[in-house]
């Protein structure tokens, strides 16, 4: 017993070192001011961050076992220009070291994120001619930052066609690699990089045979967002014929600079850093990320770190709000200097009919581009395999007894909905029903299956349920394919599409606004096939694809025009132009609807932020609501973030005012955020905002419309603006008092909207979500 003893405490003894000794990757953030000379002084002509690797090195060294073989730090990148510091693989022993290092500030864990157009201008309101899509608009040069899974450069929607030389300002390369050389670049794709060091730390080498060491795109997901935001124009582009017309990007004359920064089992925060450090020293004009994690505060935010310093220098940042809808809290990329854009439908849908054996009939969705099928037997996944995951058609789960000749109903998660049809097809299935779950709702997907396939809705998958575990004759159904429809009522909020309220900040009401993320064609490569699937051997020029992903590059390429137009304005500034300019009223002139509710209930500013982004109207706002650095790190303070985490943040020392005014709420936002005890009675609370003047007129007056959520009464004071020349600065204040001696449940919650209205033309919209916690 004692020798056992023994041998277990020696074992824990072993194991507890050699963990000392695993290395890990961290993202170090320094303070540049407090490295200590000391450090690096021996050799002058050393970096700073060699110096204190060198010294990591030699501390650690020492205190470890003689006899023991330690790896030396192994340094990934330097950041040194949306923040300070390095990301470095180091043992437990050598990350305490670094910890005695006058400047640091932390050192956080890498992470692994996860990714998240023929009508979309149309839709839109750009027009070839005319307003943002003017020529004298379009020949501006801004160059947008695509940081994606790389980029297909052969791709006819990258061609140079009528541009310009390289802007100036360029600072960027086109770097060599798999399959990738410095002439695929051009005065379109004027830039080309990849990262990759965090990933294959974290994941594992990647194989240069199928995924490219080079910016080339293997997964067509940074091919697509690219095309999207700024895409030359292409005529006759369709998906087997579907979605048909000329497809081309937001700000179709913009250069794009490719990073690759993502690969087939993610993004690693190191790599996306590095990314944005370079982008933004290269010169670009907009970031776009379509990509993230779940909600963090601000400071463990890597995103939200790089891109507060994009911002300082001017960078419009551009972010996708995340997949993880509808359930509540869950947007991402929520810092209030990032734009964070939700998804939404358009009007055009690629509609299917099922029909069921006794008679009832539904729509549904699908890119399936073959025949119909047959009246067939129906048969239930989860009754047609050998085990739990047969519902889902997972791979090998299906009984080729159960299933041959006939269309199978499968229910989502788990894997790929196109991976689903091909499980089927392999079993011998003749189609497949894609169910929804209560919480998709009324979501209608349109996905490139390889069999005859088909989503329904959350009511429609119940009532297939019901009908094949009840119905006294073997059920049965047939599919069939209606092609392209226009004239929806859109937009409409999808189910998938990241919900606030903003978790970390409830401030701030996020996602800001939403924009096309459902069924949009784009790029795509011509290696990749449209579903992903490696049994899949079709080669598309263009896919179509959804989710956040999308939607983001839509509103990277507003930005771009936005910028064209305005190239003074600050990132703040053209964000508040985009919300206030937002709508709420789909094309059939009703509120916006959410398909994440099975009765499609009206949407709220916590799945839409704004509204839905409106190009032209944005132009020309006539008020903004700025923002600059100063603000934002006094809303840090309110948050009660120390000293120390607001440095991570801002990159420079900050000290909190120990006596302040300023509130969270008080951030000139272009929205508003309230939050009230729930057991308080009548409680109120003030906030202030500054708008400034940048409509066409030197004079105009504005008054306050009110639109009061319920159960709070709004002032606002004064109620009139009168301007009377362009840049001036005006401010009012609005009081938003609880009435009602009615206990509330906590988190519930009620909307209106503050409107400043002058003469027929502007009207600046601020959306106002009302909480009691």
């Amino acid at each position: 017993m004692i020798s056992r003893l023994l041998f277990i405490f020696f074992a824990l003894m072993v194991t507890n070192s050699m963990s000392m000794m695993v290395q890990k990757t961290y993202i170090v953030h320094m303070d540049r001011t407090k490295i200590r000379a000391s450090i690096h002084s021996q050799d002058i002509t050393k970096p700073w961050f060699e110096s204190v690797i060198d010294f990591i090195s030699e501390s650690s060294t020492q205190e470890e076992e003689q006899e023991q073989e330690i790896l030396p730090p192994q340094l990934l990148y330097v950041y040194e220009t949306n923040m300070f510091g390095f990301a470095v693989c180091l043992s437990q022993k050598q990350l305490e070291s670094l910890s005695k290092v006058d400047g640091f500030l932390s050192a956080l864990p890498d992470e692994l994120l996860t990714l998240h157009t023929t009508h979309t201008p149309n839709f839109l309101g750009l027009k070839n001619g005319i307003g943002l899509w003017s020529a004298q608009n379009l020949a501006s040069d801004v160059i947008i930052g695509i940081i994606d899974s790389g980029i297909w450069p052969e791709h006819t929607s990258f061609k140079d066609s009528g541009l310009s030389s390289v802007p100036s300002h360029w600072k960027g390369v086109c770097e060599q690699g798999t399959k990738f050389s410095a002439s695929n670049c051009n005065k379109k794709l004027v830039g080309a990089r990849t990262y990759l060091k965090g990933y294959e730390k974290s994941v594992g080498k990647i194989n240069d045979t199928a995924d490219y060491r080079s910016p080339r795109d293997s997964i067509g997901h940074g091919t697509h967002t690219a095309s999207t935001a700024a895409g030359s124009l292409v005529k006759n582009a369709s998906f087997y014929g579907l979605a048909s017309g000329s497809a081309s990007g937001m700000r179709k004359t913009s250069r794009i600079a490719a990073y690759k920064a993502c690969w087939p089992a993610g993004c690693v925060n190191s790599d996306i850093l590095a990314a944005m450090d370079q982008a933004v020293s290269d010169g670009v004009d907009v970031l776009s990320l379509s990509l993230g994690g779940f909600p963090k505060p601000y400071y463990g935010d890597s995103i939200a770190i790089a891109s507060f310093g994009a911002a300082k220098t001017g960078v419009f940042v551009s972010c996708s709000a995340g997949n993880y809808g509808p359930h509540p809290t869950t947007v991402g990329n929520s810092a209030p200097w990032i734009m964070t854009v939700a998804a939404s439908y358009t009007d055009r849908t690629f509609p299917t009919k099922v029909r069921l054996g006794r008679g009832e009939v539904f729509r549904g969705s699908s890119l399936y581009h073959g025949r119909k099928t047959s009246q067939l037997p129906l048969v239930y996944a989860k009754s047609a395999g050998a085990n739990k995951e047969a519902q889902y058609c997972t791979e090998n789960s299906l009984d080729q007894n159960l299933v041959k000749g006939k269309i199978v109903a499968c229910e989502k998660g788990l894997n790929s909905r196109t991976e689903k049809g091909m499980v089927v097809k392999k079993a011998g299935g003749a189609g497949m029903i894609l169910l929804n779950s209560e919480s998709q709702g009324g979501e209608l997907l349109a996905d490139p299956h390889i069999l005859p396939a088909t989503s329904l809705g959350a009511s429609e998958s119940s009532i297939v349920r019901n009908y094949i575990r009840t119905s006294k004759n073997a059920p049965t159904a047939s599919i069939s394919f209606l092609g392209t429809k226009y004239g929806e009522p859109a937009p409409a909020m999808a189910a998938f599409s990241s919900r606030g309220p903003n978790y970390f900040g409830l401030d701030v009401i996020k996602p800001d606004v939403t924009a096309p993320g459902v069924n949009i064609l784009a790029a795509w490569p011509a290696k990749v096939s449209p579903s992903l699937l490696k049994s899949d051997k079709r080669s598309v020029m263009f896919n179509i694809i959804s989710g956040t992903s999308m939607s983001c590059p839509h509103v990277s390429g507003i930005a771009a025009l936005i910028k064209s137009v305005h190239k003074d304005w600050s990132p703040a500034a053209i964000k508040s132009a985009l919300m206030t300019t937002a709508y709420t009223l789909n094309n059939k002139g009703d509120p916006i609807r959410d398909a994440g509710s099975n009765n499609s209930a009206s949407a709220t500013p916590f799945a839409f932020g704004s509204g839905h982004v409106n190009p032209e109207s944005a132009s020309d706002p006539g008020l903004v609501y700025d923002i600059n650095t100063q603000d934002y790190l006094n809303y840090l303070c309110r948050l009660n973030y120390t000293d120390s985490e607001i440095a991570l943040v801002s990159r420079e020392n900050f000290v909190c005012p120990k006596i302040s005014v300023f509130q969270a709420g008080d951030l000139n936002y272009p929205s508003f955020s309230v939050l009230f005890d729930r057991v308080g009675q009548n409680s109120n609370v003030t906030y202030k905002r500054v708008v400034t003047n940048v409509g066409k007129s030197q004079s105009a007056n504005y008054v306050v419309n009110v639109e009061q959520p319920r159960g709070v009464s709004v002032t606002v004071e004064p109620r009139k603006l009168k301007f009377e020349k362009m840049g001036q600065k005006l401010s009012y204040s609005v009081t938003f008092s609880s009435i009602g001696k009615r206990l509330r449940d906590a988190g519930s919650n009620s909307f209106g909207s503050l409107t400043w209205v002058s003469g027929k033309y502007y009207k600046v919209r601020s959306p106002i979500a009302v909480t009691w916690q």
